[in-house]
Order: C-alpha cells, then structure tokens, then sequence
C-alpha cells in the first residue's frame, strides 16, 4: 500500500510540474523568435521590449515564429506614451502591406480604453466581441507596470489585469482558431509601450 501510494504520489507530483512548466517568449537581448512586420519601431532597452511610433505613423506588429492554440501567457507592460496597443492571439500577419491581421486582440490601451477586452481584427470581423465592466477598468494603471495573463482553451478565452479578471468569453468562431501571438502598436503615431516577462504554457 504504501509504495502504491509513493508511486500515485510521485506521478502526481510530475504531472502538476509538467501542467506548470512554461517558457519564455522573449529573452531580454534580441528579438530572437519573432518576425517584425511594418515599419513601426521594435527593439530592445535595458532588457525590455519597445514598440514606438516610426515616421509612417501605421499599424504595427511584432509576432511569434511559432504559432500557438491552447496556452496561459503572462506579460508585464507599461504605457509610456499613448499606450494604445494589444495582444494578439491565434494570429496571422500578411497582406499586401504585410500589416493586415487576421485574429483577436486582447486590448492594452489607456485608461477607459477596455483594456483586457476582446476585439475581432479579422477581415469582415465583429470588432468588439466583449469588453469589461467599466468599474474594473480602474485596474489599469497608466504610470506604472502592469500585470496581463490570458488564458486561450479551445473556445473559452479569459484575461486578467493586476489579478483581476476582466472578462471570460466563450466563442465557437475563436476556438476554432490558431495561429501567432503577435503584440500591436496601433496608428496614428505618438505612441510607445514597454514589455517584459513575457511567458508562456502551453496547455492541453
């Protein structure tokens, strides 16, 4: 009995290990791993990742190599200008422009903007598919560093800022998607965000 509870034991305790292993997507020097589309500004600052306004003033996007379905990422950001960004899941980047998306955006905007809300970019999409109670909105501060987890299982999308859940969607039309996470600097121009710890785990 007591080796069969050793070995339920230690299966249990490698399978939560395996459940919470996750990796990062950004490595603090480089932009190793992703694909720049646009002319907009991306780089690198004292660890950190940039993305600034260039001189065209377009939409922008920094998107991963490896496509992604079913995950939890965390991210921190900070709006040092602007701010109206977001991130991207199940995504495809292309067109004619190289700057025409396919996907969702969970949004990184400033204050009353709807950050952690959910709107579809896709050609002919629905826009705003959700967006958090205005009282939450208040989690968003414009000054400091910012706390951003989603969570993507086949069609439940949920996000979080600062700890606090600003929406739980599910949707047929997203759960069939898969594609990059890809982070967005939106036209316009005058607009620079900063991004650090960006992780990801991969769920079954």
């Amino acid at each position: 009995m007591k080796q069969l509870i050793f070995i339920l034991s230690f299966s249990l305790y490698f399978g939560f290990a395996f459940a919470q292993e996750s990796k990062s997507l950004f490595n603090g020097k480089d932009l190793s791993g992703w694909t720049k589309h646009g002319t907009e500004y991306w780089y690198v600052d004292n660890k950190e990742l940039v993305c600034e306004s260039g001189p065209e003033a377009k939409y922008g996007y920094l998107s991963t190599n490896k496509p992604y379905k079913n995950f939890i990422l965390d991210l921190d950001f900070k709006l040092e200008a602007n701010g109206n960004s977001g991130v991207f899941i199940r995504s495809h980047v292309g067109g004619e422009d190289g700057t025409t998306i396919r996907g969702w955006q969970v949004e990184v905007a400033p204050p009353n903007k709807h950050t952690g809300g959910i709107y579809e970019s896709t050609q002919g999409g629905r826009g705003w598919v959700i967006k958090p109670d205005p009282a939450d909105e208040k989690q968003l501060d414009p000054s400091n560093w910012n706390h951003m987890k989603i969570e993507a299982k086949d069609d439940i999308i949920s996000t979080w800022l600062n700890g606090k859940q600003m929406v739980k969607l599910k949707d047929e039309k997203i759960g069939e998607g898969r594609g990059s996470i890809a982070l967005q600097i939106h036209s316009g121009g005058g607009i620079k965000v900063r991004w650090k710890n960006i992780e990801i785990q991969e769920i079954e």
